[in-house]
């Protein structure tokens, strides 16, 4: 029950994260949604950084990296969001908008993953 209340309240915490990194992300560009990429892109990073470092485990309790990577990190990616966003800059009639977002998301959140496994390793 503990581990269940910790996963909430970390998806909580990343939920009402996301909805103000977006918000503010989002006051700088009109069109592209560069809220969703941010998120995408530091949830990414995080989790690689964290799943490799789980590996140590004097590092971080299985509870505690339950609660980060399956409660706040689910709760702020977002990428139904991106495939949402997606869609929608495509029947915007935006279709270089919607290839753009979905390379960036895409290749951007693959190198946060390795990013964040290297920055992990390296501190072993």
């Amino acid at each position: 029950m503990i581990k269940i209340l910790l996963i909430g309240s970390g998806g909580f915490i990343g939920a009402i994260s996301r909805f103000l990194f977006t918000k503010y992300a989002n006051s700088f560009a009109d069109t592209f949604p560069l809220g969703t990429l941010g998120v995408n892109l530091l949830g990414s990073f995080l989790l690689g950084f964290i799943g490799f470092t789980i590996l140590l485990p004097q590092f971080i309790s299985p509870d505690v990296r339950d609660m980060i990577t399956v409660g706040f990190i689910g709760g702020f990616t977002t990428m139904s969001s991106f495939a949402f966003e997606t869609v929608k800059l495509n029947d915007l009639g935006h279709l270089s908008l919607a290839i753009l977002n979905i390379v960036l998301n895409v290749v951007l959140c693959l190198a946060a993953v390795f990013a964040g496994r290297a920055l992990a390793l390296y501190m072993k």
